[in-house]
């Protein structure tokens, strides 16, 4: 196992917004966390990823306990958080932005791989590469921020709402090339408001109300199931 989570139980003050929530994330595995606005999405990566500490509970990466870790160890363990909204150093360039995220990279060689990788998965990224990042569109702008991501050559990819604001056709490619990562070895965990498209790309999925684990399985047996169906799938 990967990524564990236990019993975890997260407050903003009064607001209890993670109520004894536990996931598991498989090597080689998409999984994905899906729910209604305000159900703790973010709130979960973003405890996972040190951002957020929890008031109980534990969070064990390759059965390393890093829920005491400050953020930038455990983004040094090999897990990249992509956060929602993108927010690129707009003044900086492509180039500039995507080697921001080689944070954990040594050596040039190293990093020039990497940011091979991801144009690759990302062709139009090598055409900005001397564009101010302000200036992309919300489609480059959301690959720019996965590409940053894969910079670090992460062993865990986090993703939160990477459809968020993009249009239907561009939806498809952000998730064309979401499973295209995942099948080239990095294991990804992803938060998305689109249920149908998050499920018809995830191995596994957890279903989040409110703050708690109400539904988890199979991501094709969520896909088929009633509740699932009525709350997320328009049927």
């Amino acid at each position: 196992m990967l990524l564990q989570v236990r019993d975890l139980d997260v407050s903003y003050g009064a607001v209890h917004a993670l109520d004894h929530v536990s996931l598991e994330v498989n090597p080689g595995e998409i999984v994905t966390l899906i729910g209604a606005n305000g159900a703790g999405k973010s709130t979960t990566l973003r405890t996972i990823s040190g951002l957020v500490r929890p008031n109980t509970g534990e969070i064990f990466f390759d059965g390393r306990p890093i829920h005491r870790l400050p953020s930038h160890r455990i983004a040094g363990l090999g897990i990249a958080h992509v956060p929602e909204g993108r927010k690129p150093f707009a003044n900086l360039n492509v180039r500039e932005n995507l080697r921001l995220g080689a944070y954990r990279v040594r050596g040039a060689g190293q990093i020039a791989s990497s940011m091979e990788r991801v144009f690759q998965s990302f062709p139009r990224l090598r055409e900005r590469l001397n564009q101010p990042a302000g200036t992309l569109s919300g489609g480059e702008l959301q690959m720019l921020a996965m590409g940053r991501g894969l910079m670090s050559q992460p062993r865990l990819l986090m993703l939160d709402e990477p459809s968020m604001g993009l249009s239907p056709i561009l939806v498809e490619e952000v998730f064309a090339i979401i499973r295209e990562i995942n099948q080239t070895g990095t294991t990804i965990l992803l938060v998305e408001q689109n249920a149908h498209m998050a499920l018809s790309v995830a191995n596994r999925a957890y279903v989040l109300e409110t703050g708690k684990i109400t539904l988890s399985g199979a991501a094709a047996e969520l896909e088929r199931d009633a509740r699932v169906k009525a709350a997320y799938l328009g049927g």
